[in-house]
Formats: C-alpha cells, structure tokens, sequence
C-alpha cells in the first residue's frame, strides 16, 4: 500500500462499535477479567537505535516494523508532503538489496508483502514473514537505513512524485468531502505550527521537491538515533540481538534530534468556512475544537465523551439529530489526539438539502442535553467495556502488538505503557468526563466547515466565508517523462563485510493447521469452530443464506434494510435497551447483508460468550419490526444511495456489475436498491422476507477464540430448539455469458481527476477445478501486489497509478475476473492500452522464474495462513460455504508445487483473452472518451448519455 494513513492513536481503543454496552454488574465483570500482559525485551545500539523485541509463539511468523520518529510535523512549510514522499522513496532500492527493494523480496520469502504508513509524528515500514526469514529481514531493513540514498535518482523522484500525486488524487481530490480536513488543519492550527499542513502534502510542494530535498531530509532524520526497530513473534532473541548488532552496529548516528515541545492550541474567535464539492450530493457540517496530545490523562475521557454523545439510541446526539428531528442517519464524533496537539471532531452529513443552520441548532440541542442529564456509572462502564475488548483486538497479531510497542517507545518513552494504557482507560470516572466537556467543549470556539452541494451555498452555516482550496488542473501532456528504469551511479558505502550477499533462510518453520471441529444441530444448523486461547476473546460470524440472491428485481434492497432492522430492538428490547445489554458485554454484534447471506457477526470477551450469543439468538428470533426505525432506516439508505451517485469509485462497481451479469440477473443490482426500489419497500416486505427465507437449514455458524466445542453448542441449543424448519426455495440464476468480443463503456465524471477503470468479465465459481489454479495464474499478473506485472508496468513504470490489482472473485455462484484500478485522468487511454498489451503478452512471456517467485510466495505464506482471529474465521467459512475439505490449505500447497510453466500458459490463454472483456472507465468524457476509440473495440458507450452526468 505503502499509502498516507492518518493513524489516530486510538485506532486500539475507538473504533466505531454500534453495538457494545454494559449491565449493573459491569465492575464485576472488569475485575474479573484476567491481567493481560505484554512481555517484552528493550535494548539501545551504540548508534542509538532503540530495539524492542516481543515473543510470541502462537504462530511460526515474525513481524518486523522500523518506525522514524518524523512525520508531516517535521517538514517546511513550501516542501509539505516530503514525509510521506520519502516513504514512498524508501521501498524502492537500496545499495545492496537493489531494484524493487525489499518489495521484491518479500514476494520470495512469503512475506505480508512490505508496507508503510506516515502519521503527522511518525513513519513506519513493516511486514509479517514466516519465521525462517528473520535475518533476511533485519538485513533488508538495515540496508534501507544505512545504505539507501545513494540509489535515489532524478527519474526515480519524478516517477515517485506521480506515484504520491495519484494516491492524493484518489484519496482526497477525487472523492466527497475529501478537502474538509485541509480546511480544518489550515484554520485550526495558525500558520507555522506542524499540524497547519496536511500529511500529504500540496501537489505543488510535491512537485517542486529536489533530490538534494531528498537527500537532506534522508541525512537528518533517518538516522538510528531517531529509530525504533520492532521484532514481535516466534524467533531466538539471543540469535535476533546478534543479528540486529551484525547488520545494525555499523551505521553512523546522527546529529541529535531536539525534542519537540507540545504545541496545543487555542482559538480567539469561532471560524466558519464553506465549500462547494464536486463529488458531493448531501450537506456536510464538520466542527472540531482543539484538545490535547495523545496520552495526555485527559485524552481517555475525551474518547468516552465522543462515544457517549454519538454511539448508540441513547446518546444524546442521535436521540436529537436522528431520531426526533431526522435531519442525519448519523453523527460521526472522536477525539483525535497526536503528539504536539490534539482535536476533537463532530461531523453531521445531513438529508438531500438540509439546512446546515438547522442541524447547527440540533447540535446545540444536543449538548444542552448532555449537561442537563450528565453521563451515568452504568454508562461510562459499558463504553470502557467495549474499549477493553478493542485493545485486545487490536493486539491480537503479531503486528499489532509490535506496532503498539513502537509507538509506546516512541510516544510515551516507554514500550512497557503498553500494559498501562488499558489500565488508564479503565480508570476514567464520571467526573473525569463532565470536567473535560466543559474545559475543551462548552462554550469553546472551533472551526466549523460546510461542504455543500455544487449550487447549494444556501444550505450553509450563516456567517460562512468562503474557504481556500487548491484544486488541480489537469492538463494533457503536462507531466513530465522521466524513465525510472535507469540505474544509479555511486560509489558504495563502504562495509566490513560483505553485504551485497542476501542472509540464507532459516530452519523450514513447521505451520500447524488449527485444528477444525463439526458440529450438525438437530435443527439443520451446521457449527464450524476453532478454539485459540491466545487472547480472551471468541468473534463468531453467521451465515444465513439469503441476501440479494433471494430479492425480487422491484423490490431491491429488502435484505439490506432487513438487517439494518434486526439490530434495531427486539420483543422484549427496545432498540436502546438491546444496545444496552450489547455493550455492557463489551461485546459487538453486527447483522448486514450481501449477495448470498446475511450475516450476523461479532465478538466478545470469553467470559461473556454465553450471554452474547442469547442476544444473538433473541435478535434472529425475536425481532421488533419497528415502525419508527424502519422509517429512520429508509432514510439512511436513500441518503446512501444518492450519495454513491458521486462517487467515482461507487459509480464504477455498480455500473461493472450491470455489464458483468447483465442488468436482468438479480446480482446486477446494488444491495442497497434504488431510491425508487427503497422508496417502495415497506415494513411488511421485510417481514415477508424474513418469513419466507430465515431457516436454521440454510445457516451455517464459525466461532474462533478462547472457547472449546461443548460450550459452543450449548450455547446455541436453544436456537436449535425453537427455530423453526422451513423449506427455502433458491432460485435458477442463468449464467451470464462472457462477451464474445471487447467493448468500451465510459461513464462520465466532469473534471474527474482520475479515471476509475474496471476491466474484466464474468468468470469462474470457488468451486471450478480451475478457480485456484487460475489464482495462481494471476499471481504475477495482478494478484501478487508489488511482484505483480500490471503494479510494476504501471505504477512503478510510468507513475500512471497509485494502485492496480487484477483478481477472480467466485462463490458458488461463478463471479468476475476484474483489473481495477484509479488512473490520473490525462493517461486514461495509455493505461488500458498498457493493460491490453500486458494481457497479450502474459502468457506467452511467462517463464520459470516468474512460476519460481509464484510458488515461493505462496508456499511460505502459509506460515502466516491462520495467524488471526480473522484468517481462521475465513478458513472456517472455505470449508463451509464451499465444501472444502479441513486441509484444502495443504491440497493447495501441492496444486501450487505441480504447476507447471506450460499449464500457466494454458489457464492465460483460456482466461486472460483482451479481446473477450468489457472495459469500464468512470471519468471525464470531453477529454478522455474519444482517445478510448484507439484501443480497436469501436467507438465507447456513454452509459449516462441520456442520464444526467454527475454535476461539475
């Protein structure tokens, strides 16, 4: 990915949960939760680098993370963005690792594949690799610290500089709403201060970079005494310290790195700005107030604060906002908090052409509330609930836990605040919350923006000006060439030792494949489980086969607003009182639907397994059948629907599935529906639907974690006791042909900054012999990330993309070989015209050393195979869904080691024919649609020629 991520401190502690509350024994249930500790072993190189290492034995891998205390809030203002450009930069070569980097090498050794991030404070670069290839890893990582620069060229910058240019595009220019932090950053933080600027950076600071930029951004911060190396999982620390010093001892410290002081902020004046957006359809009022650094005591009860006030019936701002005055199917609120500063966010995306000033009333309703009734104990318990089971998700990988450790040594100066920091979140009281409310909240000043609608500046916040916002011009043939392919001349870091030679492999790690059990219930539910006792949690997913597959083509989006409702109370709950009994779990329950099932999914502490899954069991056969909920979801899904309606990304996946299956095949259609379909629908479909094809026959259940197969059972026997049977009928889907012959589909996007391309056709089911081996096929194609063609022609060849993957994506039902990818608008034709040559030229340039690569990485990637909770509960739902049998793993391994280079030739010439595709873009026609004509497949069908396009 190697992408721009924002990553808020509280990404362990305050995810998002709909559904996780407490009850009136919640202080029990916190004392009896066992204490979960984090071993580890710290150690400081001459140099000055900081190593941390943490065993873990659960799984034969090892994550490796090299974080640099530099982000964003070390750069100059006019060269913005240089953080993240650099980490960019820092992949691609080193002296002795060579072209394509550590990127190439894990393709070989069966690693995660090589990736970073870059916060405001920090980057990081980390992968997850089979244990036997520790030494090569700490090597790699070495080279990249102390034997890089020389290799960075002035091709190589300006390929990179597109590389960023297009990830900028994709996330940020080319999306809804994607400006509003610029706005909020520039006017929250005065001019000067390290947080005025965002992460990425400005396109034109981008550009303007110098390779002496690179060079002494490189020399002052990526030097050791500014580093932290992290190595979390199954190796000999004994072995790992003498390596570490082998690789790591020889590279020179650096200048001292003063520390920085925090910088909070505070605000004279309350600001409003607004903005017309291209890519939006709803009104959106975002305000944000400064608060405090990450790990700063008040910072726990500000995130208790934002989820009082936002998650769940009860919070006052939903009861207000989305329940009684319906102006918005959410409020989105979380406290922000970074090293220097921190911020505290309230977003409102309201109805089609809601007034903001109303919704600002609302917001101003809501916070009376909140100081009227206050936060209760039974409250403030079940939200630290959900937040203790969080942190232990997130720590439930190898990564995550090195991740954790670095950022503690880094942030708080100690990797050992990793077994405080759950103890701080537990310890925040009433009092702790009202009192920051009303230090940093109540009566404060902050910046308010609304993005609106392009001519709809009269839904605006009153006394709104106008904010600053540079958008690009995109100009054809006005990107510079550059070919990266040239070598670097230099002379190399001297050595003393030979380091241009890769470590050997270690012992051949022994991956043990969990140990499967099955259950069948008497009332036809089928039971998968795996019992890991690695942390104290169990996460489960339900399956009942339904979904769009059993919708009628009129009535589209019944199953979605089904599984909306079934969160929403039960019988014997209100929507507000289940929630309640969700959460004082710490538990987490989600019920959504797909294709082919509805699912019920969730997780919770061990000890609560067992009243979880009776809420579970209540929701599927107890349901409220609300009116006023059903109403207020209605709502939602219309306000979904419209919104997709701009975005290029959503327009392109809902226009390929019309072309793939055609638009009389059920699964041509969006799950949401149509504002039409949706606005038709009433509570009685739901309930019909619901009749006719919720059975226990057609259910199938996965449980992982800290739980054996007798407590399982018995904590479904009343669900197989009083489901009834019934006979659900499936109906005969027509397989779709694949087009004879190649056609061009444009659908128009004005002033679109990139291009959205969807090429492919409908494929093969999970279940066709030649499903996996055609996975295999595609692995060098598109499959594979950095090792693949498609990655390395256009990205890192021509700079054309910041991301391009190819896949077959199957079921039962045979589903579509698709190459995706956002392509800067100005190079829409030459990128299809690259993807048609290199689908040409696929099979019969491939050879045995791309076969070689291909089984490396896909036989030593099975160390990782089942490390969490998740990749076991994906194992559990192959061998369900599709029959697979317990080591289908192992049978793979031996389909992997058979194949053969002409075999490979065989599946590209039966499944990778250019000629037989349909070729979506999703852009802007008055520059791009003409060119498209050159690809030889006629001239392109305007899809939204007689439609209104989206509006510039």
């Amino acid at each position: 990915m190697k992408t721009l991520k924002i990553i808020l401190f509280a990404f362990l502690l305050s995810g998002v949960i709909i559904s996780c509350k407490q009850e009136a024994d919640a202080d029990k249930n916190v004392a009896e939760t066992k204490e979960f500790k984090v071993d580890f072993e710290k150690f400081t190189l001459d140099n000055g680098l900081q190593v941390v290492f943490h065993v873990d034995r659960s799984d034969p891998v090892v994550a490796v993370a090299l974080t640099a205390h530099v982000g964003s809030a070390r750069e100059k203002e006019g060269r913005t963005g240089f953080a993240h450009l650099f980490e960019h930069l820092l992949f691609l070569e080193s002296e002795n690792l060579g072209k394509g980097g550590l990127d190439k090498m894990s393709a070989r050794i069966g690693g995660s594949g090589a990736n970073g991030s870059t916060s405001r404070d920090r980057t990081n670069y980390y992968q997850t690799v089979p244990k036997d290839a520790l030494e090569k890893m700490i090597w790699a990582e070495a080279d990249k610290l102390g034997y890089f620069i020389n290799t960075v060229t002035e091709p190589v910058l300006a390929k990179e500089k597109q590389v960023v240019k297009n990830e900028k595009r994709q996330s940020i220019d080319n999306r809804p709403y994607g400006h509003v932090n610029y706005v909020i950053g520039k006017n929250l933080y005065p001019k000067g201060h390290p947080y005025n600027w965002q992460v990425i950076g400005s396109l034109e600071d981008l550009q303007n970079a110098t390779l002496q930029d690179v060079k002494d951004f490189f020399n002052r911060w990526y030097v050791p005494n500014n580093v932290t190396l992290t190595i979390a999982g199954d190796f000999d620390t004994a072995q790992a310290k003498k390596w570490v010093h082998k690789y790591f001892d020889e590279i020179k410290r650096g200048e001292d790195i003063p520390k920085l002081e925090k910088q909070p902020v505070t605000l004279s004046e309350t600001k409003k700005l607004y903005y017309e957006d291209n890519f939006a359809r709803l009104p959106q009022v975002t305000m944000t107030w400064p608060t405090v650094p990450m790990y700063h005591p008040d910072s726990y009860a500000l995130d208790v604060l934002s989820t009082y006030l936002s998650e769940g019936k009860k919070a006052p701002f939903n009861k207000v906002l989305v329940d009684d005055k319906q102006l918005a199917p959410q409020v989105v609120m979380y406290n922000y908090g970074s090293e220097l500063a921190g911020q505290y966010h309230l977003s409102v995306r309201g109805f089609e052409k809601t007034d903001l000033n109303t919704i600002d009333e609302a917001i101003a309703e809501a916070f009376t509330k909140f100081e009227t009734e206050g936060i209760s104990q039974k409250d403030l318990d079940r939200i630290k609930a959900g937040q203790e089971t969080n942190f232990y998700q997130g720590l439930s990988s190898v990564l995550g836990k090195g991740f954790q450790l670095a950022q503690y040594e880094i942030f708080a100066n100690d990797p050992g605040f990793i077994n405080q920091d759950v103890k701080n979140i537990l310890a925040v009281t009433v009092e702790d919350v009202n009192r920051v409310y009303n230090q940093y909240i109540k009566g404060k000043h902050y910046v308010a923006t609304s993005f609106v609608p392009i001519g709809q500046t009269d839904l605006i916040l009153k006394e709104s000006t106008l904010a600053e916002v540079v958008e690009e011009k995109i100009v054809e043939g006005a990107e510079e060439s550059f070919d990266a392919s040239i070598a670097a001349k230099y002379e190399k870091t001297p050595s003393s030792f030979d380091r241009s030679v890769e470590p050997p492999y270690g012992e051949t790690p022994q991956v043990n494949m969990p140990s499967v059990w099955k259950e069948k219930l008497i009332s036809g539910i089928e039971v998968f489980g795996i019992q890991n006792d690695e942390i104290p949690l169990v996460q489960f997913r339900m399956h009942i086969r339904c979904g769009l597959l059993l919708e009628k083509a009129d009535k589209v989006g019944v199953s979605n607003m089904l599984a909306e409702l079934m969160t929403k109370g039960t019988q014997d709950k209100t929507t507000e009182e289940l929630e309640d009994a969700i959460e004082s779990l710490g538990a987490e329950i989600n019920i959504f639907a797909g294709d082919e099932n509805i699912s019920i999914t969730g997780s919770t502490l061990a000890k609560n397994y067992d009243k979880t899954m009776a809420l579970v069991e209540e929701m599927i056969l107890r349901p409220r059948w609300d009116e006023k909920e059903f109403d207020l979801i209605k709502q939602s899904v219309i306000s979904q629907i419209q919104q997709q309606k701009a975005n290029p990304r959503s327009i392109a996946s809902n226009e390929y599935a019309k072309l793939v299956y055609g638009e009389d095949h059920i699964l041509s259609h969006n799950n949401l529906g149509t504002e039409a379909s949706v606005g038709s629908i009433t509570i009685d479909d739901l309930r019909q639907f619901y009749e006719a094809n919720f059975s226990p026959t057609i259910t199938k259940v996965h449980v992982v974690g800290d739980i054996d197969r007798v407590a399982v059972t018995s904590s479904l026997a009343n669900l197989d006791k009083n489901w009834p049977q019934k006979e659900v009928k499936f109906p005969v889907l027509a397989t779709p042909e694949a087009p004879k012959e190649s056609k061009v589909y444009f659908y128009d996007v004005p002033d679109a900054k990139q291009s959205q391309i969807r090429f492919g056709y409908r494929a093969l089911a999970a279940t066709d012999k030649d499903y996996y081996p055609a996975r295999i096929m595609n692995y060098r194609l598109g499959g594979g990330g950095f090792a693949s063609q498609f990655t390395q022609q256009l990205r890192e060849g021509k700079g054309y993309t910041y991301g391009i993957g190819s896949s077959f994506r199957g079921s039962t039902i045979p589903g579509p070989f698709t190459i995706s990818s956002g392509v800067r608008s100005n190079v829409t034709y030459e990128s299809a015209d690259l993807v048609k040559e290199i689908l040409t030229n696929y099979g019969k340039n491939y050879n045995q050393e791309d076969l070689d690569i291909t089984k490396s990485s896909l036989i030593k990637s099975n160390a990782r195979a089942f490390e969490t909770f998740n990749s076991k509960l994906n194992m559990l739902i192959n061998i369900s869904e599709f029959n697979y049998p317990d080591d289908y793993v192992t049978q793979r391994e031996a389909i992997v080691n058979n194949m053969t280079v002409d075999e490979v030739k065989r599946l590209s010439n039966t499944y990778l024919d250019p000629n037989k595709m349909i070729y979506l873009v999703v852009g802007d026609a008055k520059t791009q649609l003409k060119k498209l004509e050159q690809l030889g497949f006629g001239t392109p069908v305007l899809l939204n020629d007689d439609k209104e396009p989206v509006k510039n």
